[in-house]
């Protein structure tokens, strides 16, 4: 029984597949050649290189072209097409259908001519040519469109061979009506700014005398890596921030208008006010701007800004080098003119100084102004160190023939303060940019004969590692800055006069006495002291100085007592008082330093000051046998001098410094008591 099963299974298999082998083949073959049949086109429109339409309407005949991968227009102008608008012209003839067609030979019989159709003079003929055959040489496929059909959604066109009346969708007509705006691209410049390698701008000035344009210096920026560098008319330091928006501003120019009805008697590339190059790595294309029409309105967003409309023309290298015959207008932002007009300037870095603070391994600061005042150096403890890593600094400080170097730590975050404030000096606008050319009276003028503030910088760079083995040695540079100012007090900086003496000189804003001090002690590490983990405060006492003195504060510890327990009887205030003062002589920090050596009396809020106060810290630190070592701490007070503003003096550390704002107000609070009247008096009430 089951072999029966079997049997009929296999049969019934068989007969499908017989089924699917005889009759579905024909059925896929049968609808493949319907549609071949309904395409108008066949092979002759795969590779379409040439496309013209003609049209008895003026202005509706165009003629297209593919070079390369570009397609063109080259009547009635010659200029790029827009790919967009080829594409759908393209797309159109490869899918054209038809629904019906029938022969040319049987009209006479039937009593019609291409007349009765519209053919004998078609509203629109289109020719093509495909391969990579010119179009001189191969044979044009003609598309003659005739009248619509009654019902007015259908179109008679006759083949190419004229044996053959189709009748199609009216969409082809319409996708062939296209306008010169619909067909030309939009852009002006094709060079996006990931891809440009360089710009020059070159203005012309009327030159009455003779009636002809007088080119100026041309201004040329280059890409140089990732930076820009200008090749004329200096060399220097282009900024990449201005160029990369004034090239994203050529791409964004459009053509306003073609073939302007009161064409300018000379082309503006015969006699161009300014001629704008840019330069890509597979071409170049260049704007030539002739005389203005007068201003206009582009409108972006909200904003709308008066600008200035230009005769213009290009010339691209994909034309080699010619420049093409059509004139249009285009309107400039008044923005991007007022930058190419002022190229020099506009475009240009205007940092000063070309480093990275990481690469910064020592700074010499020099006051030659003060031919007294010895150079300083701070660098790092570590060379091989990062600048903006946590790693120290030290400070060097020059001695005269007799003393040797001074070395102290020096404060980390004044150092990357000064580094931070070196990157980011700028040349003023406007006005920065005072000479690429400066005479030895200039330089005197601008004070660089004896500079107010010179520095160095040393940068190491670490070379390049080979296969495994570690990177080879840093390779170390140096950057001068010079900073010197006129009679005006007027400001001025000039990099690396040393290796140029015409170096550029530019106009800066910059606090040279507060980023610049040359005292050793506006560098110094701000750390005064520190106690050792394992010591403790045993005793504090704060008095007016004076040996019979009345403390304002005192206590001793008693054996095994601690701060927390001596502090419970105090006021809030005073117990929140002197945690602070306790914290802050455990980790004893300056402000700032007044002095490097401990005087009686100071010099502060322009007067000769006294000693105030007297505060007396005991330190006691663990020691043999069980018992433990004693030391005092002393400190020297003024008054308080203002908000911010009160002064200590250690004989041990011999210095004199500003104390931390928290330590001035726990002080304050102890020698002055609460400054806060309370709440007033309730008035009493009326009898």
């Amino acid at each position: 029984m089951r072999t029966k099963v079997t049997l009929v299974l296999v049969f019934l298999n068989v007969a499908l597949f017989f089924f699917i082998f005889k009759f579905e083949r024909n059925w896929r073959t049968e609808a493949a050649s319907l549609e071949a049949r309904r395409r108008v086109l066949g092979p002759e429109a795969a590779d379409i290189r040439t496309l013209e339409v003609g049209s008895p309407v003026a202005g509706a005949s165009f003629s297209l072209a593919k070079r390369g991968e570009t397609w063109w227009l080259t009547k009635p102008l010659e200029w790029p097409a827009n790919p967009h608008a080829v594409d759908s012209l393209i797309k159109e003839l490869n899918l054209l259908e038809h629904e019906s067609s029938f022969g040319t030979k049987d009209l006479a019989k039937n009593g019609q001519s291409l007349a009765d159709y519209g053919l004998d003079k078609p509203k629109l003929t289109i020719a093509f040519t495909s391969g990579e055959a010119s179009a001189a040489a191969s044979t044009p496929v003609t598309l003659q469109i005739g009248d619509a059909t009654k019902s007015g959604n259908r179109l008679y066109i006759l083949s190419s061979d004229g044996s053959r009346i189709h009748v199609v969708s009216h969409a082809l007509a319409d996708t062939f009506s296209l306008t010169l705006d619909q067909l030309r691209e939009d852009t002006l410049f094709t060079i996006p700014v990931f891809v440009a390698r360089s710009l020059s701008v070159r203005t012309g000035n009327p030159d009455q005398a003779r009636g002809a344009v007088v080119a100026g210096v041309p201004v040329r920026v280059r890409r140089d890596g990732s930076h820009w560098t200008f090749d004329t008319p200096f060399s220097g330091r282009g900024g990449k921030t201005a160029i990369d928006i004034a090239i994203s501003g050529l791409d964004a120019l459009h053509a306003k208008t073609f073939n302007p009805p009161n064409p300018p008697a000379t082309p503006p590339s015969a006699a161009p006010t300014m001629r704008i190059t840019l330069e890509g790595t597979n071409g170049s294309e260049t704007l030539f701007l002739g005389e203005a029409l007068g201003s206009t309105a582009i409108t972006t967003g909200a904003a709308t800004a008066p600008d200035v409309e230009y005769y213009a023309q290009l010339e691209g290298s994909e034309q080699g080098g010619k420049t093409r015959a059509a004139i249009f207008t285009v309107a400039v932002p008044a923005l991007l003119l007022d930058t190419l007009r002022n190229a020099k300037d506009q475009l240009r870095e205007r940092h000063v100084l070309d480093f990275t603070a990481r690469a910064v391994t020592a700074v010499t600061l020099a006051a030659p102004v003060q031919p007294d005042q010895p150079s300083l150096t701070l660098q790092l403890l570590d060379p091989t160190a990062r600048a903006d890593d946590n790693a120290p600094w030290q400070l060097v400080r020059r001695g005269d023939g007799t003393q040797g170097p001074q070395i102290l730590p020096a404060d980390r975050a004044a150092v990357q303060r000064l580094l931070q404030q070196l990157t980011l000096l700028s040349a003023k606008n406007p006005g920065g940019f005072v000479s690429d050319a400066p005479a030895d009276t200039d330089l005197e003028n601008w004070g660089f004969k004896r500079p107010e503030r010179e520095l160095t910088l040393t940068l190491a760079e670490p070379g390049p590692a080979r296969g495994g083995a570690a990177p080879a040695a840093a390779k170390t540079t140096t950057l001068v800055l010079q900073l010197g100012t006129d009679s005006a007090h007027r400001l001025y900086a000039r990099v690396d006069p040393a290796q140029n003496s015409k170096t550029s000189v530019y106009a800066v804003d910059f606090d040279v006495d507060r980023e610049l001090p040359v005292t050793p002690l506006a560098w110094r590490e701000r750390l005064v002291h520190a106690l050792p983990a394992v010591a403790r405060l045993t005793a504090l006492r704060l008095a007016p100085v004076g040996d019979n003195a009345t403390p304002l504060y005192a206590h001793t510890l008693a054996a095994g007592e601690t701060w927390d327990a001596a502090l419970a009887a105090e006021p809030a205030a005073r117990q929140a008082a002197l945690r602070t003062v306790l914290e802050q002589l455990t980790v004893l920090r300056a402000r700032q330093f007044l002095q490097d050596t401990f005087t009686e009396k100071i010099s502060a809020a322009g007067d000769e000051r006294p000693w105030k106060y007297q505060l007396d810290a005991t330190v006691s630190l663990p020691g043999g046998a069980g018992g433990e070592q004693t030391s005092t701490l002393t400190l020297f007070l003024t008054e308080r001098l203002g908000g911010a503003e009160q002064y200590a003096g250690a004989k041990e550390f011999g210095v004199v410094f500003g104390i931390e704002q928290p330590f001035l107000d726990a002080l304050t609070q102890l020698t002055y008591g609460p400054r806060d009247p309370g709440p007033p008096p309730a008035e009493e009430p009326k009898k």
